[in-house]
């Protein structure tokens, strides 16, 4: 399964990307849009939906960030599915659409974190 990525129409200045402590999450309410960006201990960072299409709860960036067979997750805090940080299905359904959650691209400018919506 791959990540449907929908066409950047503009890009949304988050954060300075040395203030996200590596294996946290951090939540940034942009527009109506909820999203929880992660770095990763590698340094890396993901930008996926904050919501947890389990609970209906904004929850996602306050979950545990790990790792199932090499691909960062996030497990979240309410009902403890685990969602991949790379494409946003959920690992414990992953064939059930309904239960993955955006993903959204990020680039790094200047410092800055900055997240593509479309």
């Amino acid at each position: 399964m791959t990540a449907v990525v929908e066409t950047v129409t503009r890009w949304e200045t988050v954060c300075r990307y040395d203030r996200l402590q590596p294996e946290r999450g951090v939540a940034a309410l942009l527009g109506d849009r909820q999203i929880a960006i992660f770095r990763t201990h590698d340094g890396a960072v993901h930008a996926i939906g904050n919501i947890d299409p389990f609970s209906g709860a904004a929850v996602l960036s306050r979950g545990i960030v790990g790792d199932r067979g090499g691909v960062p997750t996030v497990a979240s805090p309410v009902y403890k599915q685990v969602f991949s940080l790379l494409d946003g299905r959920c690992l414990d359904d992953p064939g059930n659409p309904a239960t993955a959650v955006p993903c959204y691209p990020l680039r790094l400018t200047d410092g800055c974190l900055q997240v593509g919506l479309p």
